[in-house]
């Protein structure tokens, strides 16, 4: 046999043995689709109170439809208004509340009053404490989302000495901060 014959030979072996093996591999399979979470429906945040502070309360957030609808019910308040905001980090470890960071503001609008045209998503108003230091809040808000990008699970939310000026940039002068909760799903 020709030297050219012998090469030949081991060239055409050669990609045979690489086409059997080509066509024994199996095609890439797809990746499992990922299990969906659950529907976020409804949210909550148990606050508690920053160090010397006895602030305490509930706040829920129920999706309706038109917006979602926040209710709060806080007690150990001094009476009068009181700043209420969602903030950046669902983190309140700090002796005063500080670790929550600042207003929930993930379109870079300027502070205002909860039904202001431009405002932090975490703009909420304040909360009214009565001669016995309980507020009650209910209002429906169509900027807050517990889904996507804006979303507020896992925010902090906080309660502040004084009343939201809603004007004063970029938080509306309300002064130190009684207490701290972090938002989660809620039950549904």
């Amino acid at each position: 046999m020709a030297v050219w014959s012998k090469y030949f030979l081991r060239v055409v072996l050669g990609w045979g043995v690489l086409l059997v093996l080509a066509c024994q591999q199996k095609p890439a399979e797809k990746p499992a689709p990922q299990p969906a979470g659950p529907e976020v429906r409804k949210a909550v945040a148990v606050i508690h109170p920053t160090e010397g502070n006895n602030v305490r309360g509930v706040v829920s957030f129920v999706i309706l439809e038109g917006g979602v609808m926040i209710t709060a019910d806080v007690t150990g308040l001094p009476p009068g208004p009181h700043g209420f905001h969602i903030h950046q980090y669902g983190d309140c470890t700090s002796p005063d509340g500080k670790s929550a960071g600042g207003h929930f503001n993930p379109t870079g609008e300027k502070h205002g009053a909860p039904d202001s045209l431009h405002r932090h998503v975490g703009d909420l108003g304040n909360l009214i404490a009565d001669e016995n230091g309980e507020a009650h809040y209910k209002r429906l808000d169509t900027v807050l989302k517990l889904v996507g990008p804006t979303s507020i699970i896992g925010r902090g939310i906080i309660i502040h000495e004084k009343a939201d000026d809603f004007t004063s940039q970029p938080t509306g002068n309300a002064g130190a901060r009684l207490a701290c909760g972090v938002i989660g799903i809620s039950k549904p």
